[in-house]
């Protein structure tokens, strides 16, 4: 008998796994905030007896130094990975007793990275699941350009390859157990669904459906940007990362919010984008903290600037604290919670600006008004459908192209509001007058508003 118990991170859309039998387990590319791993490990009432890594990770600060520290388990990480700290090296073929007749076998799948590494769970010699990390995903493979551009084609040849290897040594019933593509910027497109086998990759997958220089033309003509922080996590993780600290950040009164913001520090409010267009700490930006808040913070944020962080409560602050560690922003140089009248000096009032939906917009138009639209979503967004007449600013390039925003209100939209109202926020903050369109994309041609694609 065995388990696999899945712990999931739906705002960088990864996944860690804890396998194994009734009394050890393996951790396969645990997340730095490993009391959660602990935790899963005791309700199983199972010793954890490795750690692996399938790569070195680029998009989030992995716990596994860490756990292993504390655990005294082997660190198993990929030979041909270049880190800077002891570890268990593993390479192709190589095997490890988990519990009783349960094994993990190591099996080379080149092409997220050089030295990507699957994990096969075999029980009485057989694979009973396989830990793919960033190589065969659901309905999609890791993407191949966040190592070094002049690879990025060799990777998108290797992944293919590294799908069939999988896919030839395999069973069909085997579950197929990834690490990244449930909304992760390291899936190199963005797929649906929450489970898969081999063998429903093996007849959906484009990996495993198209010939290699089909699949390669076709993925590479889909690459999106890649965040920016990703530039920083994966040194760091090669390094070898410093533990979590949770501790709760220094509180922050009225003057000292607006000290920092003086100093040109970032403020940002976590409340939800309603909230925050209703009143808000003029200067602040609004990351909602139920939203991608580590994604989009750490991309848009100079990094290593300070963060003061404004919540509804101090289980918002913590929450997005943990979140933020995972992304490298370690330390919140403060926070206040409560009511936001609070956070501004006594005499100052609240900044606020107005929400809308497509129909309003739509409306505006139509009686002359002359207004600026501003499309924030990422290009291959744009592609399928954009209105016309408005000004495409990718969100993570907002922040550094302010001055190319047309003079004029701003009608910013995304697909859904999220994006929208960071937009919105960096554009009030910046002095524009702004209106945050709050509403699904599909509403824009409902609306009568003229579309075009590209």
């Amino acid at each position: 008998m065995f388990f696999v118990d899945t712990l999931e991170f739906e705002g960088l859309g990864n996944r860690s796994h804890l396998a194994g039998g009734p009394r050890s387990a393996v951790v396969v590319d645990p997340p730095r905030d490993i009391d959660q791993v602990i935790t899963a490990a005791a309700k199983r009432g199972v010793r954890i007896a490795y750690v692996a890594e399938t790569h070195v990770h680029n998009d989030y600060i992995t716990g596994g130094l860490e756990l292993a520290r504390l655990t005294g388990a082997p660190y198993l990480v990929p030979a041909a990975a270049d880190v800077s700290f002891a570890r268990t090296p593993v390479a192709d073929g190589d095997t490890v007793p988990v519990d009783g007749a349960l094994m993990l076998r190591a099996i080379a799948t080149p092409g997220h990275t050089p030295h990507h590494t699957s994990y096969v769970l075999e029980a009485d010699g057989r694979g009973a699941a396989v830990f793919t990390g960033g190589s065969l995903l659901i309905g999609t493979v890791g993407r191949p350009d966040l190592v070094e551009p002049r690879l990025t084609e060799e990777l998108a040849r290797a992944q293919h390859a590294s799908a069939h290897r999988l896919a030839d040594e395999l069973d069909d019933e085997v579950p197929v157990l990834p690490t990244h593509g449930f909304g992760s910027f390291c899936s190199s497109i963005q797929a649906e669904g929450d489970t898969t086998t081999i063998g429903k990759e093996r007849a959906t997958n484009d990996a495993l459906t198209l010939d290699v220089d089909t699949f390669v033309q076709r993925m590479l003509a889909g690459l999106d940007d890649v965040p920016a922080y990703y530039a920083h996590i994966g040194p760091a993780n090669a390094a070898g990362p410093a533990p979590i600290d949770l501790t709760p950040p220094e509180p922050a009164d009225a003057g000292q919010i607006a000290a920092r913001l003086a100093a040109g520090e970032w403020v940002v409010d976590l409340r939800s984008r309603v909230a925050f267009s209703e009143g808000h700490v003029a200067g602040s930006f609004n990351f909602e903290g139920d939203g991608k808040l580590a994604t989009y913070l750490a991309w848009l944020i100079p990094w290593g600037k300070p963060v003061t962080l404004l919540a509804d409560t101090p289980q918002q602050v913590a929450d997005a604290q943990r979140e933020l560690a995972r992304v490298g922003i370690d330390r919140p140089a403060a926070a206040a919670t409560g009511e936001p009248e609070a956070w501004v000096r006594e005499g100052e009032k609240l900044a606020s600006f107005p929400r809308a939906r497509f129909a309003d917009l739509a409306d505006v138009r139509r009686r002359g008004q002359d207004v600026v639209v501003l499309d924030v979503r990422r290009d291959s967004e744009r592609a399928t459908g954009h209105i016309e007449g408005s000004v495409h600013i990718p969100i993570h390039e907002v922040h550094g192209r302010l001055a190319e925003v047309p003079s004029g209100t701003v009608w910013v939209h995304c697909a859904s509001g999220m994006r929208a109202a960071i937009a919105a926020s960096l554009l009030d903050a910046a002095g524009r007058q702004v209106v945050a369109v709050d509403d699904g994309f599909d509403a824009a041609g409902e609306a009568g508003l003229t579309t075009a694609r590209h």
